[in-house]
């Protein structure tokens, strides 16, 4: 019997006919510090992850799927820039695939990718800055509380919520708003070059839009979903590969833990929840302040 008639008999003989590999990078959530008990998308949360995404030496493309209403334009940058630089250092093409939303920050991701597919109901755009606060001088002042402020330097607090509002403050952020915004276009226009087809003051106005809409002014390549688009690239043997984060991995084991919760985190523990309830509570209505602001 020749070799190659021994190795078709081989338990791991079919192996040999499996198709191509995509390695599949879920982006889901708010971008940036979500709060003690949520975790956003930051470079420090997903650099392992985009490094494993690229790991094998033999894959057809890494496929990234896009659920973000934005959140902070430097993490934003930071991760779609360490994309960009493992698909250029292992010519392996990327692919974004947009769920609900891939808006502000979360379509900045999506133009880490090489094509830009969604869902017809999927929400895209929103390619501006914003920044949000409240204004509660008069309101300490109806209670009788007094406002003590102390700066050296007249420009160190200028947008105080408790202190009324500052021209020069307002000024002055608009003026960082419009250098985040000039990035944030920079980067649409050298990712999606030619295929834009809308005019600038209409793509770039913050407005955002559905699927078909966001494909006719050239925000994104096509209507589609994951599964469809690799099996039409790649054939239908196409292998989906999703990268997990490792830190998960006793709960995919099905271990479960009978302590008490104050013994697990240690003295002090609860007394330490406790606390940041508050701030997670706040944190939790910013986020989703953050999704209804596209109906979501």
């Amino acid at each position: 019997m020749n070799m190659t008639k021994l190795l078709a008999k081989l338990p791991f003989g079919p192996w040999r006919d499996a198709g191509p590999i995509v390695s599949v990078l879920r982006l889901s959530g708010i971008i940036g510090q979500a709060g003690a008990f949520r975790q956003g998308l930051t470079m420090a949360g997903t650099a392992g992850l985009i490094e494993r995404a690229f790991a094998p030496k033999t894959q057809a493309a890494v496929a990234l799927v896009v659920n973000s209403p934005g959140g902070s334009p430097v993490q934003s940058a930071l991760i779609a820039k360490r994309i960009r630089d493992l698909a250029t250092e292992k010519k392996v093409p990327v692919f974004a695939f947009c769920e609900d939303a891939a808006a502000s920050g979360g379509y900045w991701l999506a133009c880490a990718a090489d094509e830009i597919w969604a869902d017809e109901s999927s929400i895209l755009g929103s390619i501006g800055v914003v920044s949000s606060g409240f204004g509660a001088h008069e309101f300490i002042q109806r209670y009788g509380i007094e406002r003590r402020l102390y700066t050296a330097g007249d420009k160190k607090v200028i947008l105080d919520p408790f202190s009324p509002e500052r021209e020069d403050g307002v000024a002055h952020l608009k003026a960082i708003q419009a250098e985040i915004h000039d990035a944030f276009k920079a980067m649409v226009r050298d990712r999606r070059g030619a295929r834009l087809s809308g005019p600038e003051e209409e793509l770039f106005s913050g407005a955002f839009w559905a699927g078909r809409r966001a494909l006719e002014l050239g925000l994104i390549d096509g209507i589609g979903d994951l599964r469809t688009v690799m099996r039409g690239r790649f054939g239908e043997k196409v292998r989906l590969r999703v990268v997990q984060d490792d830190r998960r991995w006793f709960r995919r084991m099905g271990f479960r833990v009978e302590a008490p919760v104050g013994e697990i985190l240690g003295a002090g523990a609860l007394d330490r929840l406790a606390a940041d309830l508050p701030a997670a509570a706040l944190a939790a209505v910013e986020e989703r302040a953050l999704w209804s602001r596209y109906g979501l």
